[in-house]
């Protein structure tokens, strides 16, 4: 008896030892298409999510236990997915390229085109991305901001910038615009190519109440009108009175209202409207991308709206993915602005819910900024002048 034991656990002891079949996961192909793959020899079924896909991809076991899927071929771009194997969520581990979210972490894949995208790194002149950690007397916690600087940048020169604040949707963190949507490398070739005037971009946490990401499960979090209110009450608080003023201090910002814009994407795009709108001596460029979390009541949202904006706003842009379950509410909003006898920039694209949007309308959006603006680039002893 102690003989088969011991052979049952000498056999077991070597078939762990085997070394288990190599997995390449995620592999691109020559025509775009991708190969998705996972090691999982007990499991029973097994999907891939690929962003910008409605629907997941099943995968087929192979004798060694390896799961897989090829897709169709793929337009060049950057895409998070994830597994899920039997109703469990699975990052692939065959892929160091992670996507980071406060609520579910996902991998990258970037399939590639003939000619470089505007968000891939290539040889031209790069701006330079700041980390700042600093403690809100606002929200009461420690929290932080990413800043960009153009190339060419010189804390010492006698040269004042324009300013992007950027905001990240719900879920994200501040690190979503440079990390996902890579807009430091988008404004880099932008401004490499003469599209966009050289300026700072602000990427803060967007949580004026931090708990909105711990949601009562089953529960909306913007469904619960106090706590979302907070949410944009308390960062927009903070933004002004904290951001704006600790950036102008650090950096060499023309600090005018002409020269600082606001924008985000889905929560951020909430934030960028109810800041913006509310506050024109602060802001004169104001967009949202694919805008969520809005109240039903614009006209309580924005109840200094109406057409005197039209003297006070350069650009009111509003954006949005015809597929983005979100397209009725950005309508609904530049209908409102319209009724208001308010000039705005509606325009909608291809596209759901997703960072493939996202970054497409950064591009589009960031060469309209402060291009009539007389004081883009210009001495600092003339900062914040007409």
């Amino acid at each position: 008896m102690n003989k088969l034991f011991l052979s049952i656990a000498l056999v077991t002891a070597v078939a762990a030892q085997q070394p288990r079949p190599p997995v390449n996961s995620p592999e691109v192909h020559s025509d775009g298409s991708v190969t998705f793959r996972l090691l999982d020899p007990n499991a029973q079924k097994v999907t891939v999510s690929i962003e910008g896909m409605k629907d997941p991809l099943a995968l087929q076991k192979d004798q060694q236990g390896i799961w897989s899927v090829t897709t169709d071929v793929l337009a060049p771009d950057l895409y998070g997915y994830s597994f899920n194997a039997d109703g469990t969520h699975f990052l692939d581990p065959s892929n160091t390229e992670i996507k980071p979210n406060l609520m579910g972490l996902s991998n990258v894949v970037h399939v590639p085109g003939a000619a470089p995208l505007p968000w891939e790194a290539t040889d031209i002149p790069h701006g330079t991305v700041h980390h700042h950690f600093y403690k809100s007397s606002v929200i009461g916690d420690n929290r932080d901001y990413y800043v960009y600087t153009p190339p060419g940048y010189d804390p010492s020169a006698n040269i004042r910038y324009p300013v992007l604040y950027l905001l990240h949707g719900y879920s994200d963190d501040a690190s979503g615009w440079t990390a996902v949507g890579k807009a430091n490398l988008i404004l880099d070739s932008l401004i490499a190519q003469n599209k966009a005037k050289p300026m700072i971009i602000v990427m803060t946490l967007g949580y004026g109440a931090p708990e909105i990401v711990h949601p009562t499960p089953g529960v909306s979090p913007f469904g619960n009108v106090a706590l979302r209110d907070r949410n944009f009450n308390f960062f927009r608080t903070a933004l002004i009175d904290e951001v704006i003023p600790a950036v102008d201090r650090a950096y060499k910002t023309d600090p005018s209202r002409d020269a600082r814009a606001i924008a985000g994407l889905s929560m951020g795009g909430s934030e960028s409207l109810l800041t913006g709108l509310n506050r024109p001596d602060k802001f004169s460029w104001v967009a949202g991308f694919s805008t969520g979390g809005l109240s039903d009541d614009l006209a309580a949202d924005f109840p200094q709206i109406s057409a005197a904006a039209n003297s006070q706003y350069h650009l009111i842009w509003i954006a949005c993915g015809t597929e983005d379950r979100l397209i009725t509410t950005n309508r609904k909003i530049v209908a409102f602005l319209k009724e208001k006898g308010v000039h705005v920039t509606p325009i909608e694209t291809p596209g759901m819910h997703t960072w493939l949007v996202w970054r497409r309308n950064l591009i589009a959006f960031a060469p309209l900024l402060f291009q009539n603006n007389m004081h883009t680039v210009r001495p600092a002893i003339i900062s914040g002048q007409n």
